[in-house]
């Protein structure tokens, strides 16, 4: 495409005027009222095997919570929540609830509902710190000393569980604050009200940690000097390397990463001065492309659309999320692969892709019919890989499949290093993050007193 023939890229701020804007990014559910809570609390069975306690990754006693609630015990609801998940505030915005607990609701069947957990846990964990209630309290200082490296959800719960046995915590997160995924990652109409931070306060100030920003592991850090200053370490590193397309053409100025966007648009102060493209691509199919489609199409873009690979049953976002693109007047586009970009710097990228469908074997293949799609922004959200180059330069944790290995409790194969979250084989969730944590600091405790004679991983 010759310079003269290239089509201008139309990418701007100030799409929709500010109250457009604050109607579109407020909170994606509202919170429920009192007298809300008490009617859905009381459609809960209180099951003595309860099927989403069971679903829950952090095992949160979903009908005691629920029971509390229907009592009038709404911060006692939400100490339950946060004796098993200490990121319950979050989880309840953001966790796939339709695919664990509700999906396995008893109400779920037939033309019945499940109960609202998600609604139900918000409410009652936000009854918590609006009462400034600080209902942990750290045990004897042990004089041991663990260093965690990522400030995210896995490092955070695990902070937070050493720090209440006692133990100095020192997390160093390379970023300029403290939340991973959860501050930098997801939707800001899922995250309104600054509540990642709100709940990173809550942590911290159980005391005992500290936490050091600007600080990344293969730079300002190595593995080898904190697992001499410290008595243990935690690696939270979770997925820093975004998957290319590997076409030509890949790095013009239109085609961007959409966890940077997503990141971006959360630490903008304001939306109107956030640019978006009047034509958007997004190619994935996981919560990150949902995101980032939703979120283009609510700061003004024209026309979004979303290419997947597959069908909607392989995507990796939730109906829900599949359903909230497309209400968002989002196109999704299943069975396309992209199979060429071309454009150059300052216009607009014409996006060729090729339909796909499974040979006989079950693999995807192309089958040679073609279309195309004109773009001022592209957005790849193809997934995120783990980068183990930060782990080198002495003793490293074994690595297998893109990802840390470790045992049951966390222990990777060098001694008194455990690591958790997404840097590790698992489910990619917040939920699943926080449970590493909590696993690995309860590991580590009984390491640091003694009480544990594994080895690592073998």
């Amino acid at each position: 495409m010759g310079k003269s023939m290239a089509e201008t890229r139309d990418v701007a701020a100030g799409r929709c005027t500010a109250p457009a804007l604050a109607e579109a990014f407020a909170d994606l559910h509202a919170p429920l009222t009192e007298q809300q809570a008490y009617n859905e609390s009381s459609r809960c069975f209180y099951c003595h095997d309860a099927p989403c306690l069971e679903a829950c990754p952090t095992g949160i006693d979903i009908p005691g919570f629920i029971r509390r609630i229907a009592t009038g015990n709404a911060t006692g609801a939400g100490r339950t929540i946060l004796d098993s998940n200490i990121m319950g505030a979050t989880c309840a915005r953001v966790c796939p609830v339709e695919e664990l607990c509700e999906e396995v609701c008893v109400r779920n069947t037939g033309d019945h509902k499940p109960v609202t957990i998600a609604q139900l846990q918000r409410f009652a964990t936000d009854a918590l710190f609006d009462a400034n209630m600080q209902p942990y309290a750290r045990a004897a200082e042990t004089g041991k000393k663990v260093a965690i490296v990522g400030a995210g959800p896995a490092g955070l719960a695990c902070a937070h569980r050493l720090a209440r046995y006692g133990h100095d915590v020192v997390v160093y997160e390379a970023r300029a604050k403290a939340g991973g995924l959860n501050e930098y990652g997801l939707a800001a109409y899922k995250m309104p009200d600054n509540i990642a931070q709100r709940e990173i306060d809550f942590i911290l100030s159980v005391g005992g940690i500290t936490i050091e920003t600007g600080k990344a592991l293969g730079k300002e850090l190595s593995l080898d000097q904190l697992t001499s200053d410290h008595d243990a370490v935690f690696l939270g590193l979770g997925l820093s390397a975004v998957n290319a397309l590997g076409l030509d053409g890949e790095n013009v100025d239109a085609v961007e990463d959409a966890v940077d966007y997503i990141s971006d648009l959360r630490q903008a102060v304001d939306l109107s001065a956030v640019a978006v493209g009047r034509r958007v691509v997004v190619i994935g199919g996981g919560n990150t492309a949902i995101d980032a489609a939703v979120q283009a199409k609510r700061l003004g873009a024209e026309d979004v659309t979303l290419v997947y690979r597959r069908g909607p049953e392989q995507m990796g976002a939730t109906d829900f999320e599949q359903d909230l693109a497309q209400t968002n007047g989002v196109i999704i586009r299943h069975w396309a692969m992209p199979v060429a970009i071309k454009g150059e710097n300052g216009s607009a990228v014409e996006m060729t892709f090729e339909a796909t469908q499974l040979d006989g074997n079950g693999r995807l293949e192309g089958t040679g019919a073609r279309f195309t799609l004109m773009a001022d922004q592209v957005f790849k959200a193809i997934g995120q890989a783990f980068d183990a180059a930060p782990l080198g330069g002495g003793a490293a944790p074994e690595v297998s499949d893109g990802r840390i290995v470790v045992d049951e409790n966390g222990k990777t194969s060098v001694n008194g290093v455990y690591a958790g979250g997404d840097c590790v084989a698992g489910q990619d969730l917040t939920v699943s993050a926080v449970e590493d944590g909590k696993v690995a600091a309860e590991a580590i405790h009984l390491e640091l007193s003694g009480q544990n004679s594994n080895k690592g991983v073998s």
